[in-house]
C-alpha cells in the first residue's frame, strides 16, 4: 500500500492568498447553507400550510384569528415584514409628497412671496384739492383697507393678536406640525373644526387664496400644500414684525373693514397706533369670525365681549400684560365708546365734483383700477372757492327769492383761465336736497340760450374774407328773415330793431343778427359754426341733437343742449385770447405703489385769432345797462353774457357767464323737471356770481399773484378802431360800405324835411353798408339817430315865436332895452339881445313876457339893437331896432 505524500509550501515564499480551490469551497459552503435554509423554510411553511383548512375562504379567515395574527406579527418573521412595509410606506410617502410639492410648485410661479407686501395695500382712494386739503376718503362700496407702517400699529394690538391667534408665532418657521395634527384630529373626530394655521399661513391664505379659503374638503388639499410652501418662503424672506404688520393690515375686522387702521378709525375714531389695551383686545378678537363679531352686529356683541375677555386672559397667561391690567380692561364698557356707523358718502366734500372725477377716471384708467382703490388723487379744486360757492348757493335759495319765481335748482362752475382747470363746482342747490340734490346739472345737457352767441360772433370776426370782414361796428340788420331761416324767427321782445351793429346786437341779445352770423360762417349750413363751437371747448354741443337726427341754424341761438363745464371752458378760450385747453379736474393720480397713472399737462392750441377773441371780450365788458342791467364784479373788470331758453314761449332756463383774464364762472338756474319758471331776467343769479367772483379774485387769486386789480387783456397788434368800434387787421373800411352826409333834425333825430327849421338841422356823416346776407342797404348812424325815418316833430303849419316892439329908456349913459316875446306852438327856450353886434344878454327863458337888458353907451349916434328868440323846437324869430345917443 502506497503512502500519501504531502508537500508543504510553508517557508518557501508562497502567497497567503486562498487558492482557487479554497475559494470555490467557500462559495459552495455558502450556497449549501442558503439551500439548506431555504429547504428548511419551505418544509416549515409546508408543515404550517398542512395545518390550515384546505378551503381557500376558510383558510383566509383562519389566518385572521387574533391570536394567530398576534403570534405572527410578534414573531421574528412578522417583525421583519413590518419593517419592510414601514420602509416602503415611508419611501412612497416621501415620493408622493415630493411629487405633489413639485407639481404644485409650478402653480406658485405667479404667486411670489416677494409680492406679498405689494398685495397688502390700501384700497381707500384719497381725494385732495389743489392745495393738498383732504376732500374725501373713498372706501368704495365693498370691502376696503387702510395700510400703515408697523410703527403706526399699537403694540397692544400686536401682542393681543399673537396671543389669541398664534402664541408660538415667534418660535416657528411658518408652519406648526403640532397645530396641523391637532386640527386634523379635531376635524376627523367630527368635533368643532379647529384651525391649525399659523399667522403666516393665515396671511398667505388671505392674500393669495381668499377665494378658496372656505374649501375644507379633500379638494382643498392642493391649496393647503401651496399655502404651506408659501408660508415657509414668506418666513424666509420677511422678518416676524413685517409678517405681523402685514397680517394686521390685511385681516378682516367686520363689515367692509380690512386692516387694523380701518377698524380703529371706524370703531373708535382714532389711528391704530393710539388704541388702548381694551380697544386692541376687542379688535384682535374679530378676525376669527368677522361677520359675527362685527361690533355693529348687536346680535354678536355678547360673544364679542367674551372673545375680548379671552384675548385679555391669554395675554395675561403669556405674560405680555399683568392680570391686573387684564381685569381693568375688562371693566371698561367698550361698546359704549363705539362711533356711529357712517354711510359711504358721509363727510365727502364737493360731492358733485368728486363723483364726477371718479366717473371720469373710471373711463380713463378703467373700472378695475379705480374700483381696486388705493389711489391718491390731487384734483384741481380750490376748497376755499368751492366752500364760498356752496355757501352762496345755499344762501341764495334760502332767501326764498328763487321759489317766488318757481326756480327750484341751480348749478355753477368756476374755471381757472390759464390752465382750464375747474376750481369750484356745484351740481345742484344742495347735494342733500331731497329728490334731485345728487343729480349733477353741471354735466347735464341743458339749452344755453343766448350765451352761445358769443362763440358764434367770435367765429364771424375770425372769418378771413378778402371781400368781407367783420368787426364790432359791422351792421347785421335785425329784420325779418323768416324766408331765409325757413321758420318763424323772432327776438325775445317780438320786435325788430333794424340796422344795428354787432356790438348792440350781442349786448341786447338779438336773435336775427346771430342767425345771420352763423349763416355767413357756414355758408348757409349750421355744421361749421357748431364744429367751431366744439373746437373752442364746448365739445359736445348739439351732440344729442346730432345723434337724434340733426340740428339747424337754431344752434346759433342756443337751441341745442350743452354741458355747463364745457360751455365755461369755451368761454375760457375767449379769455385765453383764442387758445383752447381741455377742461380738467385732476392734476395727478398715483397708485398705492406711488406710481403716477395720470398727470395734467399744460397743452393748448390756437383755435381762433386773438383779435377775434379780444373784440368779443371787449363787447361783453361794456358797462352799459344792456338787457338786464350791468353784470360786473365789484373791483374786478369782467365780461359777461346771459342767456335764456324757452319752452312753449315761456322761460325755462336762465344762464350767466362772467369772466376775467383769470377766472370764468358759469351759472344755471331752472328746474330739474324742465318746467317753466316765472321770470325771464337772465341775470337773476347775479348775486351769487358777484359774491363768488369777487371773493375768488380779491381773496384768493390776488394773494397768490394770479390776478391784480385792473388786469385786462393785452390788445393784439393789428386791431383797428373806427368810430369807437373794433375791427380785426384783415378788415378793410371799403368792404361793402361807403360814406355820405345826411341832414338830420336835432329834435327827432330823424332825417330833416322841408318843415324842419334851419336851426334844427345838422349834417352828419353816415356809413352805408350792404348786408352781407340779404344784400339790403343799411345805414350806420350815431346812437339815437334814425336814418330810416323823417322828422315827425315839426309841422309846416307850426306857429313860430313872436317879438313885439323894441323900446328903451336911459339914465345917463345907461340904456335899458325892453321887448315883449310870445311863444308859438312850442315853448320858448332861449333869447339873445345884441347891440351893434355885441351880445349883452344870452339866457334861457321858459315863458312869454317882457324881457330886458341894460347896456352902457357913450358914443353919439344910432346903435343897432337885435333880438332873437328860440323855442324848444328850434323855431326862431328875430327883430331889430335902434338906440339914438345924442
Amino acid at each position: 500500500m502506497k503512502k500519501k505524500t504531502t508537500i508543504s509550501t510553508a517557508g518557501h515564499g508562497s502567497s497567503d492568498k486562498k487558492s482557487p480551490s479554497k475559494r470555490m469551497n467557500l462559495y459552495a459552503n455558502l450556497a449549501q447553507k442558503y439551500k439548506t435554509k431555504k429547504d428548511k423554510d419551505a418544509r416549515e411553511r409546508a408543515e404550517y400550510l398542512a395545518t390550515l383548512p384546505k378551503h381557500p375562504v376558510k383558510r383566509f379567515f383562519y389566518r385572521l384569528h387574533p391570536k394567530r395574527l398576534a403570534k405572527y406579527w410578534f414573531s421574528k418573521r412578522g417583525g421583519l415584514m413590518a419593517l419592510k412595509i414601514l420602509g416602503v410606506s415611508i419611501l412612497l410617502m416621501l415620493l408622493l409628497i415630493g411629487g405633489m410639492f413639485a407639481y404644485f410648485r409650478k402653480d406658485l410661479d405667479k404667486i411670489r412671496p416677494g409680492e406679498l407686501a405689494k398685495r397688502v395695500q390700501t384700497t381707500v382712494t384719497k381725494y385732495y384739492d389743489r392745495n393738498d386739503n383732504l376732500l374725501w376718503e373713498d372706501k368704495g362700496t365693498g370691502n376696503y383697507q387702510l395700510v400703515v407702517e408697523s410703527d403706526q400699529i399699537s403694540d397692544y394690538l400686536k401682542k393681543a393678536t399673537v396671543a389669541i391667534e398664534d402664541r408660538n408665532f415667534y418660535n416657528h418657521h411658518g408652519i406648526s406640525i403640532s397645530g396641523m395634527l391637532r386640527a386634523m384630529l379635531s376635524t376627523a373626530s367630527r368635533r368643532q373644526v379647529q384651525g391649525g394655521s399659523t399667522l403666516t399661513q393665515q396671511l398667505v391664505k388671505q392674500v393669495f387664496f381668499a377665494d378658496e379659503a372656505g374649501d375644507r374638503s379633500i379638494s382643498g388639499i392642493p391649496r393647503k400644500i401651496k399655502e404651506i410652501i408659501l408660508a415657509i418662503e414668506v418666513e424666509r424672506m420677511y422678518s416676524k414684525d413685517q409678517i405681523l404688520s402685514l397680517y394686521l393690515n390685511e385681516s378682516p375686522y367686520g363689515g367692509r373693514r380690512n386692516g387694523a387702521e380701518s377698524a380703529a378709525q371706524t370703531y373708535f375714531g382714532k389711528h391704530a397706533k393710539d388704541l388702548t389695551l381694551a380697544e386692541a383686545a376687542l379688535i384682535a378678537g374679530i378676525p376669527q369670525n368677522p361677520t359675527y363679531y362685527n361690533p355693529y352686529n348687536t346680535a354678536g356683541n355678547k360673544a364679542l365681549i367674551a372673545r375680548q375677555h379671552t384675548v385679555l386672559d391669554y395675554m395675561a397667561e403669556q405674560g405680555v400684560i399683568t392680570k391686573d391690567e387684564a381685569e381693568k380692561a375688562k371693566k371698561i364698557d367698550i361698546l359704549s365708546t363705539l362711533k356711529p356707523q357712517t354711510e359711504h358718502l358721509e363727510n365727502i366734500k364737493a360731492p358733485h365734483f368728486l363723483l364726477m372725477v371718479r366717473n371720469q377716471l373710471s373711463k380713463e384708467l378703467g373700472e378695475s383700477v379705480v374700483g381696486r382703490g388705493g389711489l391718491t388723487i390731487k384734483t384741481t379744486l380750490d376748497w376755499r372757492i368751492q366752500e364760498k360757492l356752496e355757501n352762496e348757493m345755499k344762501s341764495f335759495f334760502a332767501t326764498g327769492r328763487p321759489d317766488s319765481v318757481r326756480i327750484s335748482n341751480g348749478a355753477a362752475t368756476v374755471e381757472d383761465v390759464q390752465t382750464g382747470q375747474i376750481v369750484a363746482l356745484v351740481g345742484s342747490r344742495d347735494f342733500n336736497y331731497t329728490g334731485f340734490g345728487q343729480d349733477n346739472a353741471a354735466v347735464s345737457y341743458i339749452q344755453p340760450g343766448s350765451t352761445i352767441k358769443s362763440l358764434v360772433f367770435a367765429q364771424l370776426f375770425d372769418k378771413h374774407d378778402s371781400k368781407q370782414a367783420y368787426g364790432s361796428g359791422t351792421v347785421l340788420a335785425d329784420e325779418n328773415i323768416d324766408k331765409l331761416y325757413g321758420a318763424t324767427l323772432r327776438n325775445w321782445d317780438n320786435k325788430f330793431m333794424g340796422a344795428i351793429n354787432i356790438r348792440r346786437a350781442l349786448a341786447l341779445s338779438r336773435n336775427v343778427p346771430a342767425i345771420k352770423a352763423a349763416y355767413i360762417v357756414g355758408d348757409g349750413s349750421a355744421k361749421p359754426v357748431v364744429e367751431g363751437i366744439r373746437r373752442m371747448g364746448d365739445t359736445n354741443y348739439c351732440r344729442q341733437e346730432e345723434n337724434a337726427g340733426g340740428y339747424g341754424l337754431g344752434a346759433a341761438i342756443g337751441a341745442c343742449g350743452t354741458k355747463q363745464t364745457e360751455l365755461v371752458n369755451a368761454y375760457s378760450t375767449l379769455a385765453r385770447m383764442g387758445v383752447q385747453k381741455d377742461v380738467s379736474s385732476v392734476i395727478e393720480v398715483k397708485n398705492s405703489q406711488g406710481e403716477t397713472l395720470k398727470k395734467w399737462k399744460d397743452e393748448g392750441k390756437q383755435v381762433i385769432d386773438s383779435q377775434s377773441a379780444y373784440i368779443v371780450n371787449d363787447i361783453l365788458s361794456d358797462r352799459t345797462p344792456g338787457l338786464h342791467g350791468w353784470m360786473g364784479i365789484n373791483g374786478v373788470r369782467t365780461s359777461a353774457k346771459t342767456g335764456t331758453s324757452d319752452k312753449g314761449s315761456q322761460p325755462k332756463d336762465l344762464w350767466i357767464i362772467n369772466y376775467s383774464p383769470a377766472l370764468v364762472m358759469g351759472m344755471w338756474l331752472g328746474n330739474s323737471d324742465t318746467s317753466v319758471i316765472g321770470t325771464s331776467a337772465s341775470n337773476y343769479g347775479m348775486p351769487v356770481i358777484r359774491s363768488v367772483m369777487e371773493f375768488a379774485h380779491t381773496q384768493v387769486y390776488a394773494k397768490e399773484g394770479k390776478w391784480k386789480s385792473g388786469q385786462w387783456y393785452e390788445r393784439p397788434s393789428g386791431i383797428q378802431t373806427v368810430n369807437g368800434e373794433l375791427y380785426p387787421s384783415w378788415w378793410n373800411k371799403k368792404q361793402s360800405q361807403s360814406t355820405e352826409k345826411i341832414t338830420f333834425d336835432k329834435v327827432s333825430k330823424k332825417k330833416a324835411t322841408n318843415c324842419t327849421p334851419d336851426g334844427a338841422k345838422e349834417e352828419i356823416e353816415v356809413t352805408k353798408i350792404i348786408d352781407p346776407l340779404t344784400k339790403k342797404e343799411s345805414i350806420t348812424v350815431p346812437s339815437g339817430y334814425d336814418a330810416n325815418a323823417e322828422d315827425d316833430v315839426h309841422k309846416c303849419d307850426d306857429t313860430k315865436p313872436q317879438i313885439g316892439a323894441i323900446s328903451y329908456t336911459n339914465s345917463g349913459k345907461k340904456y335899458t332895452i325892453n321887448v315883449d316875446v310870445t311863444a308859438g306852438t312850442w315853448g320858448l327856450s332861449a333869447i339873445e339881445i345884441t347891440v351893434d353886434g355885441k351880445s349883452i344878454k344870452s339866457s334861457e327863458i321858459t315863458s312869454s313876457g317882457k324881457q330886458t337888458a341894460t347896456v352902457e353907451l357913450d358914443t353919439t349916434g344910432a346903435h343897432t339893437v337885435s333880438v332873437t328868440v328860440r323855442d324848444s323846437a328850434y323855431y326862431t324869430a328875430t327883430s331889430t331896432g335902434s338906440i339914438q345917443v345924442n
